[in-house]
């Protein structure tokens, strides 16, 4: 796949506030994360515009598709180009003649939020609540998956540069069964934080059977739905997941623990 040269974007900007401490107040600035519009366009079809981070719009273009059901595999992507208008990004991507029949057959139109997977989306029945079990062996007995959790919580602030610079997004992160934590991704949307990620390990060719995704958000309903597509065995959020996140993960055949610290988590699934 061609990659093309991607925005130097840091996903912050600096931006004049007044700091207020106690009686007394300053002028100062105030690094802030970054949302924009991203239109991604399949062979020439927009098909979504997604509200982003604008860092790592290609991984996260793979991402989407992948996740989304939009492609099966990342060799139906044939390349990605990146096109920055400085207030919103478009971003094409050529698929497989195949793949754009079906995406055409099930296109629909999506406002995509940083808070929300399926906003816009036509009708009911277009919703994939079914998911086929993952194709995927468990990671961890009893005995492995308090230490993995534990080495992942206390890995990821280290990796979360934008978190630290801003306060003010979400951290995908992938851990090899040990949890140790190798590639974290960052978003003001947890879902596009995640696909960014997935799309990174796709092009790297990792196997996403052998090792889990470490997010620090809540466990909603459209992360477990994307790691599932991607036959990832293990989600682990920091915090709580919703009651369609436990059914879905629990269909799928996923373990899904939340509230994950340093000294213990919840296992839901």
């Amino acid at each position: 796949m061609k990659l093309d040269t991607e925005s130097d974007r840091t996903g912050f900007q600096e931006r004049p506030v007044l700091r207020h401490r106690g009686a007394e107040a300053s002028r100062t600035t105030d690094r802030v994360a970054e949302e924009l519009p991203v239109a991604l366009v399949f062979n020439g079809i927009s098909h979504a515009v997604m509200m982003v981070t604008p860092r790592d719009l290609q991984p996260f273009a793979l991402g989407f598709a992948l996740t989304e059901g939009l492609v099966a595999h990342g060799s139906d992507v044939f390349d990605i180009e990146v096109h920055d208008h400085a207030s919103s990004f478009e971003v094409e991507i050529t698929i497989a003649s195949q793949e754009f029949v079906q995406l055409k057959q099930q296109r629909r139109s999506m406002a995509g939020r940083s808070g929300c997977g399926v906003c816009g989306i036509e009708s009911l029945e277009l919703l994939d609540l079914k998911p086929a079990r993952i194709d995927a062996a468990p990671l961890h007995d009893a005995m492995t998956l308090q230490p993995a959790i534990a080495r992942a919580a206390a890995e990821l602030g280290q990796h979360q540069e934008l978190m630290q610079a801003t306060g003010g997004v979400h951290a995908a992160a992938w851990c090899d069964a040990s949890g140790a934590v190798l590639r974290v991704c960052e978003d003001v949307g947890r879902h596009n934080a995640l696909d960014k990620l997935i799309g990174h390990l796709a092009l790297e060719r990792v196997d996403m059977r052998r090792g889990f995704v470490f997010m620090s958000s809540r466990a909603s309903y459209e992360l477990v739905r994307k790691a599932a597509r991607m036959n990832i065995p293990m989600l682990a959020t920091i915090s709580a997941p919703s009651t369609l996140a436990i059914d879905i993960a629990a269909e799928a055949g996923i373990k899904l623990v939340s509230f994950c610290r340093k000294d213990g988590f919840v296992e839901y699934t």
